[in-house]
């Protein structure tokens, strides 16, 4: 039936999962909190692929590369770029702020705080140095990188792994082999698990209505309004201007991974997308070996919306609480948060994480202060989550493009027919394991 086509859409899918969660934590604010898990489960279920399938992508990527010098060249460019936006996310945070001033009267004093609300965020914030750093991403054992599901020592094997299958190409060929069947079986196992993505979204709007109501939806105070102008600047002002001098329009990208977008802010989380990224940046014409080592890199550090949180976070405790800021502590601030911005995981909370680690090593600004933000932390880390991964797909073009790794004639009509046809176009013409999943 006709009528029936257009419910085939999992963009719809998702939106009317959203709108039915919505509307039943209005309605029954109390049912709605308890279906947390629905969201929680789908989440879990994504999150169980990403290991693999990273690894898998990596894999396939680095044998694709000519040499190793192209590796290298490609994660110092990434590299570069990430650190580059970073910073410009942390100003674009701390002048959103100074101009906002969404903390200005609110004369709070830390001593009434209820600190104990932070508990779970400062263990899981303990301050380590860049040695520790360092080594956490080894992990104890070859599985062990698999075990937690983190990115990083993911990307520490796969790229071990990727240089060895180089080094005897002809023995390589047959385990190369293998590891391209078993991505081409874990995107399947994804399609299979992305039906599912309109019953998470639905559990975690029915939860967020059911827990906060249904005006939190619309107005959640001055500091989320400021976190959401922030997030769309940054989008407005640096992202669409690179983009446009990379010969492509943002909108157009945005309007082709505008399911993954959706999925993002029902979930409040970046790791379900992740893998459907990773294909549908390679159906765009960008090489295998550049999407699947910006992309996983990226999640770990070029995480833009966690930045500007940061900043803005941190000024808006300052003028709650009455502390004046110099230029040398805000200098000191942001240097401290160029390093604190990297490793969180994309996940709902990891920005509080986040901002207590800064926090822990900055005298000045008092960590109680967060207890301020726990109440409205799961609305902006909708704006931190939907940033990021807009970021991050704009950086592996912009990396592809320099790295003469991007058709650009195939980024030009997969860009065009996700905008005049629909991304059911684009997922007709995209040969690769994508297009398994549910298209738009």
């Amino acid at each position: 039936m006709r009528w029936a086509k257009p419910f085939r859409s999992l963009y719809l899918q998702v939106l009317l999962g959203m709108l039915a969660g919505m509307a039943l934590g209005h309605v029954a604010p109390h049912a709605g909190a308890l279906l947390k898990p629905l969201s929680d489960g789908f989440v879990g279920l994504v999150r169980m692929m990403i290991a693999p399938i990273v690894f898998c992508t990596i894999v396939s990527g680095i044998t694709s590369l000519a040499n190793g010098k192209a590796v290298g060249r490609t994660i110092f460019q990434a590299l570069a770029l990430f650190y580059s936006l970073t910073a410009v996310a942390l100003a674009l945070g701390l002048v959103t702020a100074f101009v906002l001033r969404p903390g200005a009267g609110m004369h709070i004093d830390v001593h009434h705080l209820d600190a104990s609300v932070l508990a779970q965020y400062v263990k899981r914030a303990q301050p380590q140095g860049l040695v520790a750093f360092a080594l956490g991403v080894v992990p104890e054992t070859m599985l062990g990188a698999f075990d937690k599901g983190e990115v990083l020592p993911v990307l520490l094997l796969s790229l071990l792994f990727g240089f060895s299958l180089n080094a005897y190409p002809n023995a390589a060929r047959p385990v190369l082999a293998l590891v391209d069947g078993i991505a081409q079986t874990l995107f399947r196992i994804l399609a299979m698990i992305m039906r599912l993505a309109p019953l998470g979204a639905f559990g975690a709007m029915a939860f967020t209505v059911g827990r906060f109501g249904i005006r939190s939806v619309g107005s959640l105070g001055m500091l989320v309004g400021s976190l959401y102008v922030a997030c769309l600047l940054f989008i407005a002002l640096v992202l669409a201007p690179l983009a446009r001098l990379h010969g492509f329009a943002l909108w157009r990208l945005l309007r082709y991974v505008r399911e993954e977008l959706l999925i993002v802010l029902a979930t409040s989380s970046t790791e379900p997308v992740l893998p459907r990224l990773i294909a549908k940046l390679e159906a765009l014409g960008c090489e295998k070996g550049v999407v699947g080592l910006v992309l996983p890199a990226g999640y770990s550090f070029n995480l833009d919306g966690t930045a500007i949180y940061l900043t803005l976070a941190s000024v808006f405790i300052a003028q709650a609480c009455d502390v004046p800021l110099s230029a040398t502590q805000i200098a000191t601030m942001l240097a401290v948060m160029l390093v604190t911005s990297k490793g969180a995981a994309g996940v709902s909370g990891s920005g509080l994480v986040a901002l207590v680690a800064t926090l822990t090593v900055l005298p000045d600004l008092p960590v109680a202060g967060v207890a301020l933000l726990v109440g409205v932390d799961r609305f902006m880390s909708e704006a931190r989550a939907l940033t990021s991964v807009i970021s991050n797909a704009c950086a592996v073009i912009f990396v592809s493009m320099w790295e003469g790794a991007c058709d650009r004639t195939r980024l030009a009509q997969m860009l065009g027919s996700a905008t005049r046809e629909g991304a059911g176009a684009v997922k007709d013409r995209a040969k690769d394991p994508a297009s398994d999943t549910p298209g738009p």
